[in-house]
C-alpha cells in the first residue's frame, strides 16, 4: 500500500514538472508582456509600431554598450533591451537590432573586443564618463552607451543614452527622420557646396598659435566628404580655396563671418606681417551654414589659445548642418516682421549673424528637431500654401488690414495659428533710475482674435504661487516672491487633451488673462479648451504697470484674487472676420517714380473695359476645421523657460502643443508620457492638521485598541482549551 502511495507522488511530481517546462517554453515562444504602468512607460506607443510596421527598407539599430555598468545606468541597458524587443514585436521583416558588448579597455585585449571599439569609432561612438560611487567612494569610468540606426545608406547616431526618458521618442523620431532625409536627398535637384577657406599664409604663423595639422585640414575633409557622398547619394561637392593667392576666393570669404587672423612681425622679422582667412561654409540655394575651424578661448592668466576644431567629429556636425540645409522636416512658418520677435534660422550658424536677436536658441535647437523653420514676410502680401500652421510671436507693429486678410484667410484653409502674444511693450526708461514703461500693444490682430471669440486683457498676472528668488545676505537673505512668473499647479492644468495628460506643473513669466466669447463660440460650433489657468491666490496688474517686485504687493481683499485662465486652444469652423465687408486691397509700397512709370505704360496700351466682368470664389466666408493656440506671452519660449534638453515640463508643453498644431499629436503624446516632473498635490491646512494628529495620536491609539483585542481573542481561546479538558 505503501509503495503505491510513494509512486503516486512520483507520478504526480513528474507530471508538475513536465507542467512547468511546457509553461516556460510556452512563454518564450509566445512573449506575452503586461505594461502595469499608468502611462504605459514600457510600451511604445501606436506611433511607434506603425513607423516600424511601414518600412519599406532594411532597418538595422546597432548598440554599443558596457557592461555591468552601475545603476542607473545598469537599469537603462535593460530598458533599451525591452524597448527594442517591443519594436521588434510590432515591426515587419525589415526591422533589426543588435547589441555589441564594447569594452573600454586599452592595450592587450581580445580580437572581439577589438573589433566592437573600431565599429562604434567608425560609427562616431565614443566612450562617455560616468559616476560610479564605490566603498563610500566616488569614482568615474569611461563607458560605451550609443546606438546608430542605419536605413539604406544613410546613418543617424544616438552617442549617448544616458537615461531612460524620452527614449522612445528619440528612436521613433530617427526613424522618421531617416525616412525625411532619403526623400529629400533624393530630390534634389542641385549638390550642397562644402567651400574650405583656408589662406596658406597661416601655415607659417600656425606653430606660434599652437595649431597642429593645419596644412593636412583640406585632405581631411575632402576625405570625409568622399567617405559621406555614397550615404548622401552623390549631394555634396568639395571645394578648397585659398584666400592668399586668389582674389577671387578673398572676396568670396568676406561675405562670411569667419576668423581673419592678422599678424605683426614675428621671429625677429624672419615672418613678415600678413593676414589669413579660415572657416568652413555649406551652402544649398540661399541658404548658408558657417562651421568655425578655429575659435579663439581666452583663459585667465594664460591668456588668449586658438582652438582647432575635433576633425573626429566633423562628420558628424557636416550632416548636422545638411539636414538644416536641405529642410528634411515639416516646415513651420514663423512670422518674421511686422516687430514680431526674431527667432535665429534653423541652420548653425545664423544665430551670430544678430546680435540683438533675443536669448531663444533652446526654442529654435529643440523645435528644429522635427520642424524646418519658413520665414514668412507678410508685408510682401503672401503667406506660403505649405504651411499647416503658422507661429507669431510677438508682433509689436499694426498690421494692414489686406495683411490681416491673409491671415484670416490662411485660418479658413484649415491652417492653424499659434500665438504668443504681448499686450504690452517695454521701453526703456526716460531718466536715471526709472523703471521701463510698459506701453500697451494694439496691432489689429485683437479684433481678428475677438471676432473669433477670444480677448486677451490689457493687464499682467501675479500670483502668490510664484517662483521665489533667493536673495542674498546682503540684502536681508530670505527670499523675494516673484508674483509675475506664477507657479502652475496640477489643479489648474486642464487634462482633457491627450497631450497635456502627464504635464503636472509649469512656470510663467509676464503673463496677459485671456477671456472666451462663449456665446459666439457656441453660435459657432467652437470648442474651447483651457490648457492652464493661475491659482486662486491670484489677481490683475492693471494700467499703471511696474513689475519691480519690491513695489508689488497683493491685495488686501481676498475677494480681488481669482483663478484666471492663461492658455487656451480653440478649434472648429471659424468664421471668417471679412464675412459681408468689402475685401481690402493690397497697398503697393514700391518706389513711386516706377509706379508713375507702370501707370503711363498701362494707359499707352490702353486699359481693358473691366465694368462687365465679375470674379466669383476664392474668398472664404466659413472656414474648414482648423485650430487656434493663443498664450499672452512671448517670455514662455525665451532660454531661462525652456532648458536646452527638452525635458522639463515648459519645454514639453511647448513642444507638443506645436506638434498638436501640425496635426502630429500622437508624436506629442509619447512625448510626454515619460514626464518624470509628478509633484505630490498640495493638502489644505485641516488636512495636514488631521494627518498630523492621526500620526502622532490616532496610531498610538489604534495600536493599542488592536493589541487589547488580541489579548481579548486569545484569553477566550485559553478559556474555550480548558473547557474543553475539563469535560
Amino acid at each position: 500500500m505503501s509503495a503505491k502511495i510513494r509512486s503516486g507522488k512520483y507520478i504526480k511530481f513528474l507530471v508538475y514538472m513536465i507542467v512547468v517546462v511546457l509553461l516556460n517554453v510556452a512563454g518564450i515562444t509566445l512573449a506575452l508582456r503586461i505594461d502595469l504602468t499608468e502611462d504605459k512607460v514600457f510600451s511604445i506607443s501606436k506611433v511607434s509600431k506603425d513607423v516600424v510596421r511601414t518600412l519599406s527598407e532594411p532597418l538595422t539599430i546597432n548598440v554599443f554598450f558596457t557592461k555591468n555598468l552601475p545603476a542607473p545606468h545598469n537599469n537603462t541597458e535593460r530598458y533599451l533591451h525591452d524597448l527594442l524587443e517591443e519594436y521588434a514585436l510590432s515591426a515587419n521583416k525589415y526591422f533589426n537590432y543588435r547589441f555589441y558588448d564594447v569594452s573600454t579597455e586599452e592595450g592587450d585585449i581580445d580580437k572581439e573586443a577589438r573589433e566592437n571599439q573600431e565599429l562604434a569609432r567608425n560609427y562616431g561612438i565614443y566612450p562617455i564618463q560616468i559616476q560610479n560611487v564605490e566603498e563610500d567612494e566616488v569614482k568615474f569610468k569611461k563607458a560605451y552607451m550609443g546606438l546608430v540606426l542605419i536605413h539604406g545608406d544613410m546613418v543617424e547616431r544616438i552617442p549617448a543614452v544616458t537615461s531612460m526618458d524620452g527614449l522612445e521618442y528619440n528612436l521613433t523620431t530617427a526613424i522618421q527622420k531617416l525616412n525625411n532625409k532619403i526623400s529629400a536627398l533624393l530630390s534634389l535637384p542641385d549638390k550642397i557646396k562644402v567651400k574650405l577657406f583656408l589662406s596658406s599664409s597661416l601655415e607659417i604663423v600656425a606653430p606660434y598659435m599652437h595649431i597642429k595639422g593645419l596644412a593636412d585640414v583640406p585632405d581631411r575633409l575632402e576625405s570625409i566628404v568622399k567617405k559621406m557622398n555614397p550615404k548622401t547619394y552623390w549631394k555634396l561637392d568639395f571645394e578648397y580655396l585659398d584666400p592668399s593667392t586668389d582674389p577671387t576666393a578673398l572676396e568670396a570669404g568676406k561675405r562670411y563671418s569667419m576668423m581673419n587672423v592678422k599678424w605683426p612681425a614675428l621671429s625677429d622679422a624672419k615672418i613678415q606681417p600678413g593676414e589669413g582667412m579660415i572657416g568652413l561654409v555649406m551652402e544649398y540655394g540661399d541658404k548658408v551654414a558657417e562651421i568655425p575651424l578655429v575659435t579663439v578661448v581666452k583663459i585667465p592668466i594664460i591668456g588668449t589659445r586658438y582652438q582647432m576644431a575635433d576633425m573626429d567629429k566633423m562628420e558628424e556636425i557636416l550632416n548636422e548642418n545638411m539636414e538644416s540645409l536641405i529642410d528634411i522636416n515639416q516646415d513651420l512658418g514663423f512670422l518674421v516682421d511686422r516687430g514680431a520677435m526674431k527667432i535665429p534660422e534653423a541652420y548653425p550658424g545664423a544665430s551670430r549673424r544678430d546680435p540683438q536677436a533675443p536669448p531663444v536658441s533652446n526654442f529654435r535647437r529643440l523645435v528644429s528637431q522635427n520642424y524646418s523653420f519658413k520665414e514668412v514676410t507678410i508685408s510682401e502680401g503672401v503667406i506660403p500654401q505649405g504651411l499647416d500652421c503658422l507661429v507669431m510671436v510677438r508682433p509689436q507693429e499694426s498690421f494692414s488690414e489686406y495683411e490681416l486678410y491673409l491671415i484670416d484667410q490662411f485660418l479658413m484653409q484649415g491652417k492653424n495659428l499659434c500665438l504668443f502674444l504681448d499686450r504690452f511693450k517695454e521701453e526703456a526708461p526716460g531718466g536715471y533710475n526709472r523703471p521701463p514703461q510698459s506701453i500697451p500693444l494694439d496691432t489689429g490682430l485683437e479684433k481678428l482674435l475677438s471676432h473669433y471669440g477670444i480677448h486677451m486683457k490689457m493687464s499682467y498676472v501675479m500670483d502668490e504661487n510664484c517662483y521665489k528668488q533667493e536673495m542674498p545676505q546682503g540684502y536681508g537673505g530670505g527670499q523675494r516672491p516673484i508674483y509675475f512668473a506664477p507657479i502652475i499647479k496640477s489643479r489648474f492644468i486642464s487634462k482633457d487633451l491627450a497631450f497635456m495628460k502627464n504635464i503636472k506643473g509649469l512656470i510663467g513669466m509676464k503673463l496677459s488673462p485671456i477671456e472666451i466669447d462663449e456665446e459666439r463660440l457656441t453660435e459657432n460650433d467652437i470648442i474651447a479648451h483651457r490648457l492652464f489657468s493661475s491659482s486662486e491666490k491670484s489677481w490683475e496688474m492693471k494700467e499703471r504697470i511696474n513689475l519691480n517686485p519690491m513695489y508689488i504687493r497683493p491685495p488686501e481683499s481676498k475677494e480681488d484674487q481669482k483663478s484666471l485662465p492663461l492658455a487656451y486652444v480653440l478649434e472648429g469652423a471659424f468664421p471668417s472676420y471679412f464675412k459681408g465687408k468689402e475685401i481690402p486691397i493690397k497697398e503697393e509700397t514700391g518706389d513711386p517714380s516706377k509706379e508713375d512709370e507702370k501707370k503711363k505704360e498701362a494707359d499707352k496700351k490702353g486699359t481693358p473695359e473691366l465694368a462687365g466682368i465679375k470674379g466669383e470664389g476664392g474668398f472664404l466666408s466659413k472656414g474648414k476645421p482648423a485650430k487656434i493656440f493663443v498664450m499672452g506671452s512671448s517670455e514662455m519660449l525665451k532660454d531661462n523657460m525652456l532648458d536646452p534638453a527638452g525635458r522639463s515640463p515648459n519645454a514639453t508643453f511647448i513642444l507638443n502643443v506645436i506638434d498638436y498644431l501640425n496635426n502630429r499629436e500622437d508624436i506629442a503624446v509619447m512625448r510626454g508620457k515619460t514626464q518624470s516632473f509628478n509633484p505630490l498635490y498640495e493638502a489644505g491646512p485641516g488636512t495636514k492638521t488631521f494627518v498630523k494628529s492621526l500620526n502622532i495620536v490616532g496610531l498610538p491609539i489604534f495600536v493599542a485598541v488592536f493589541g487589547f483585542f488580541i489579548l481579548l481573542r486569545r484569553h477566550s481561546r485559553k478559556r474555550r482549551i480548558q473547557m474543553m479538558f475539563q469535560k
